[in-house]
């Protein structure tokens, strides 16, 4: 789009949300939840321009896609025939919500309509979304995510190798919360050993230790040279996370439960991290995102994403602290063209939007009725 250029008006006609459920590949075995199917809601946005957006959700837990959808089949009715503008669409929605919070399942329906929206103005135009936001097309590093959960230390060395062919990735999450401390650190031991010292590796608890425990377990990996220490506490102890992060020589990252930018806000006034990585159906879609970015530059803290691989490689490509983009898979089954992953750098393909198009025969095997 050059500058003479101007956006066209598109007026929106229906936002339709269609729940799905996918198989996963390598099931999610963490000290909080075992998951083996992942819920997903494709958006679909169409205008009365005959211009239309695809974006998904990914809410974790299936039966929360009954309240969800509804929520955004009201969101599309309410705002039906007014001018696509995402900025003010989430406002909108959030506005709608009020009495019930901001947070919650109210952010969740208020992002996938952003995220949808900002994709039907970027297909209107004819460009990818990052260069709509004033980016570029280009690579953008990232680190696999697709496994590593709380399986023997042996399992968990050959499937790293199985992720690092999977795009030549050179960074891993893997996971730790067994029941003893030994045992993780048997397992980073045998992935270390497995996959050499020039991969670079980052541990997640998922939020499953106490206060105590925490200490304890990050006193004892604070030497082996990861990249982060990922939610060891429940995501809203600040107190406690500003105690750990003072105390610790690895960086700790944390953010994928932040709702919307204030939390941010709120954890970076508390010196609670050194890292962060919203997530995009909690930070509030691409317009959460931007917002959230403007504080992690004044801060000058590194951002990562979490899921989205999609969105997140166009946002990371006009975020001034990009750090890693959370590759994972999950979404693919119903994907008609997934982005390619190369020398452990996901492809931002040259095409308009999010550039995201729908496998029908996928999202009919998997529908939820």
């Amino acid at each position: 789009m050059t500058p003479s250029q101007t956006l066209p008006s598109l007026t929106l006609k229906s936002l339709t949300a269609r729940p799905l459920l996918l198989p996963l590949k390598r099931p999610v075995v963490a000290r909080i939840a075992t998951i083996d199917v992942w819920p997903v809601i494709l958006l679909d946005m169409e205008t009365e321009e005959g211009v239309s957006g695809r974006a998904y959700l990914e809410p974790y837990v299936p039966k929360s896609m009954r309240y969800l959808v509804p929520a955004l089949h009201d969101l599309g009715e309410m705002l039906k025939g007014r001018q696509v503008a995402p900025v003010e669409f989430f406002q909108a929605a959030q506005n709608s919500l009020h009495f019930v919070g901001y947070e919650g399942l109210s952010m969740i329906a208020a992002s996938g309509l952003d995220m949808v929206a900002w994709d039907c103005l970027a297909r209107a135009v004819d460009v990818p979304l990052c260069v709509l936001l004033g980016g570029s097309v280009g690579p953008v590093p990232a680190y696999n995510s697709n496994g590593l959960w709380l399986k023997s230390p042996a399992a968990v060395a050959a499937e790293a190798l199985e992720l690092i062919a999977e795009g030549d990735f050179t960074a891993l999450k893997f996971r730790m919360g067994r029941d003893r401390l030994a045992d993780d650190l048997a397992t980073a031991a045998a992935l270390r050993d497995a996959v050499g010292p020039e991969v670079a590796l980052m541990v997640d608890f998922n939020q499953g230790l106490d206060m105590a425990e925490a200490l304890a377990r990050c006193h004892g990996i604070d030497d082996l040279g990861l990249a982060w220490i990922e939610e060891p506490v429940i995501y809203d102890d600040f107190a406690g996370y500003a105690k750990l992060t003072a105390a610790l020589k690895t960086p700790l990252q944390i953010g994928e439960n932040f709702y919307g930018p204030r939390d941010m806000y709120k954890a970076l006034e508390a010196k609670a991290c050194d890292l962060v990585m919203p997530d995009f159906m909690r930070i509030g879609g691409v317009t959460g995102w931007q917002q959230a970015a403007g504080l992690a530059a004044a801060a000058n803290i590194p951002m990562s994403t979490h899921l989205y691989p999609e969105v997140a490689a166009h946002v990371m490509r006009v975020t001034r602290t990009a750090h890693w983009l959370e590759w994972q898979d999950w979404a693919e089954p119903i994907l008609a063209e997934p982005y390619a992953v190369v020398d452990g750098a996901l492809q931002i393909p040259d095409r308009p939007g999010l550039g995201l198009e729908w496998d029908m025969a996928a999202i009919k095997r998997f529908a939820v009725d």
